[in-house]
Formats: C-alpha cells, sequence, structure tokens
C-alpha cells in the first residue's frame, strides 16, 4: 500500500483528501489506480502530473519502482527552464 500526499490543486477532485492510499508497485500503477479511484483526476493525469518518491521528482515514466514505505507525492507538472 502507497500513501500519495496530494498537491493543493487536486484535493478538491478527491473530496478534498489530502492522503490517498492505493495498491502499486510503479508510478504507472499508481497514476492508473488513483484515476480508478477517483475518475476526476483523469484530466490532470492526461494533462501531465509529476511524481515525486522520497525527495526526488521521477522523470523516467511509468516504469519506476516505488519502494516500501516510501514518501509519495502527486503534483501538478513541474515546469521550467
Amino acid at each position: 500500500m502507497v500513501e500519495v500526499h496530494l498537491w493543493s490543486g487536486l484535493r478538491s477532485l478527491t473530496g478534498g483528501r489530502e492522503v490517498v492510499a492505493v495498491e502499486a508497485k510503479t508510478t504507472g500503477e499508481l497514476l492508473r489506480e488513483l484515476v480508478r479511484l477517483h475518475p476526476q483526476l483523469q484530466g490532470p493525469v492526461d494533462a501531465g502530473v509529476s511524481i515525486a518518491i522520497d525527495g526526488r521528482v521521477i522523470a523516467s515514466g511509468l516504469t519506476e519502482p516505488i519502494p516500501e514505505g516510501s514518501e509519495v507525492y502527486l503534483m501538478q507538472r513541474l515546469r521550467g527552464g
């Protein structure tokens, strides 16, 4: 079980929940399970979100493993240059 902390802008799409628990072993599984539990997250996920695992923003796609007990954050996509 992974506890996913949601960026404040995403909480209204989960009934105001700050943390959502899902069964996931990779970043792709995490996103699929979040959308399954909270379909209203589909739009932001499709537009692009960033996932941080233990303080590291994941840029390697949907296959990044999520170690047991990790601190996971889902945020609106971080952009910049």
